[in-house]
């Protein structure tokens, strides 16, 4: 539920940044934002011993925009910091977040 819950926001936050001037850099604030809460979540629940966010979503969320905020959870709130591989896998998203961006913005660009 937790999980369809993180997709669910993430989608409205999508539909928002749509509406806004400047959508690109409105879903990466807002993406980022929601992600950085996300993390600080999954932290609680972790310290609460509750269910937590699947590292799937997790990744899925610093991919498809909120790595910025994700890598600012993670700092704020110790987390996923040095678990392996999910570390991996996570600058692994952000990498190719960045090279699809990039790839974006050059072909606009033309």
């Amino acid at each position: 539920m937790l999980n369809v819950l993180c997709y669910f926001l993430l989608a409205l936050a999508a539909a928002g940044s749509a509406l806004l001037p400047h959508s690109l850099a409105m879903w990466f604030l807002l993406a980022s934002a929601l992600t950085f809460l996300i993390y600080g979540a999954d932290k609680l629940a972790a310290r609460k011993a509750w269910r937590r966010v699947p590292e799937s979503t997790l990744l899925v969320c610093g991919f498809v925009g909120g790595w910025p905020g994700a890598i600012f959870g993670q700092q704020l709130f110790r987390h996923k910091t040095q678990k392996q591989p999910f570390k991996t896998y996570f600058m692994f998203s952000v990498v190719l977040n960045v090279a699809v961006l990039m790839l974006v913005a050059w072909r606009f660009a033309s």
